[in-house]
């Protein structure tokens, strides 16, 4: 801080001295001519003098300046939040003071806008809610629909086909519903959340339920292996089993032949965690595309590869992980599958972020 202050000064200090030793000078040249009037002494005391009140000065200038130096470093080492400049107050000079103003006004017209943006966000997601809420209704009637046409006797085979693709892609689109309605919940889970003990198969063997049809359709074999109790939000946790079994059925259905889909339940002896794995024998990822597998958007090679991969699945199943206290990882292998594991720590669920 002193160093700051000095080097700040350090032209008018440069100056003061340069006028000190020419006045020094002037007393020299002054012996020189008039050796017998000059006092030698008295340019060591000048100078002495000089020094002592250029010193002065600059230790009465910092006191009175330390408080806003002071600050003005708080403020640089807490820059990353949003009040870290209103905390400049100790302004002494007329510059001081202009720039807290300036810092004043440009704060208010920050709020101002993140205001206004915030505002809009709130309507687009009330609109995305809303309009999530309207949409549910149509395909929740036409599956219905579907499911009634299935049930009589008189369908032909050709027809029960077109009634079942029918009914995937009602399926796939209450999916992508329920995956916009969470992603716009993202951004406040904390208000939405209703944390308790839930008996983890049970939930694994309810997500599978929900995807029975495809597993049939696709011969698919699911198998759940174990049990534990763990500490969350059912509803989000369902968001999470449904986007690991659901990505493990979609990304084994193009694979030839019987295939299987096991979710393992582990618990350490000491119980400080409990892993959930979710292991397919689907086409696998691509070793290059691992390290980007929870970024949004991203699909992959062989994502691209499936017409109904949208890249938001493990982003969002990473961010719910995150805001709940679980940890996520992936391990793959091309054409062998895909092993994704969520550890819940008993402490973890207490850290929402």
């Amino acid at each position: 801080m002193i160093r700051a202050y000095l080097w700040d000064r350090k032209f008018l200090i440069a100056l003061y001295l340069l006028g000190s030793l020419l006045a020094c000078a002037m007393f020299l040249l002054d012996k020189l001519r008039y050796e017998s009037r000059a006092d030698t002494g008295l340019v060591y005391y000048y100078a002495e003098l000089a020094l002592f009140l250029l010193f002065a000065g600059l230790l009465i200038d910092f006191l009175r300046q330390r408080n806003y130096y002071k600050q003005l470093q708080d403020a640089i080492d807490h820059g990353t939040e949003l009040k870290a400049s209103m905390g400049i107050t100790a302004g002494i000079t007329k510059e001081q003071i202009a720039v807290q103003r300036l810092l004043a006004a440009q704060y208010g017209a920050y709020l101002t806008e993140l205001s206004h943006y915030r505002r809009q966000q709130e309507q687009h997601n009330h609109f995305v809610l809303q309009w999530v809420h309207h949409m549910k209704t149509p395909v929740s009637v036409i599956d219905l629909l579907v499911q009634e046409a299935l049930q009589e006797r008189a369908v032909e085979h050709a027809d029960k086909e077109r009634l079942q693709s029918i009914r995937e892609e009602t399926g796939r689109m209450t999916r992508g519903l329920d995956m916009m309605l969470h992603t716009a919940r993202l951004d406040k889970i904390e208000f939405d959340l209703h944390l308790r003990s839930i008996p983890l198969h049970e939930a694994a063997r309810n997500v599978i339920n929900a995807h029975k049809q495809l597993c049939i359709r696709h011969a698919i074999f699911p198998k759940i292996e174990g049990e534990a109790v763990v500490e969350s939000d059912e509803k989000w946790l369902t968001f999470i089993l449904n986007q690991l079994i659901g990505n493990a059925i979609k990304y084994s259905k193009r694979k030839p032949g019987s295939k299987k889909v096991i979710v393992r339940i582990e618990q350490e002896p000491d119980l400080s965690s409990t892993r959930l794995s979710v292991i397919d024998e689907g086409i696998g990822i691509e070793t290059h595309d691992l390290p980007r597998i929870f970024d949004p958007f991203f699909t992959g090679e062989n994502g691209r590869a499936v017409e109904e991969s949208t890249g938001m699945g493990l982003y969002l199943t990473k961010q719910v992980c995150g805001r709940l206290g679980h940890e996520l990882s992936v391990k793959s292998e091309v054409g062998a599958g895909t092993t994704v594991t969520v550890i819940f720590r008993p402490e973890g669920i207490h850290l929402l972020r």
